[in-house]
């Protein structure tokens, strides 16, 4: 169970925007072509937090994985290999929300 305010909160707002971002860009997609501008702005915004909520996310992962990791490696140093592959995989989540920011403006 995720007992800090702010894991709480950016954790839960990754998880909102996750539904609700396909839901603007799709919703915008079937948009008349009076309001061209409108469908590009909220396209334009669904990109930004698919990519922006995906790069707060895994900076939190990676300072929580990293402190832990320092702690760590000061009393085991054989887990060294296992800390640095904790450390890139929430690189994972920054790559899927960038992917999905272009599948959104493209």
């Amino acid at each position: 169970m995720i007992k800090n305010r702010l894991a709480k909160w950016v954790f839960g707002s990754t998880f909102v925007a996750a539904w609700l971002v396909p839901a603007i860009a799709f919703a915008e997609e079937a948009a008349a072509e009076s309001v061209e501008w409108q469908t590009a702005a909220a396209k334009s915004m669904a990109a930004g937090l698919a990519m922006g909520l995906s790069a707060l996310a895994a900076g939190y992962a990676q300072a929580k994985i990293g402190s832990a990791g320092a702690g760590t490696l000061a009393e085991r140093p054989e887990v060294s290999i296992w800390i640095i592959t904790l450390q890139a995989l929430p690189e994972i989540i920054v790559l899927l929300g960038f992917v999905s920011a272009i599948m959104i403006s493209g």
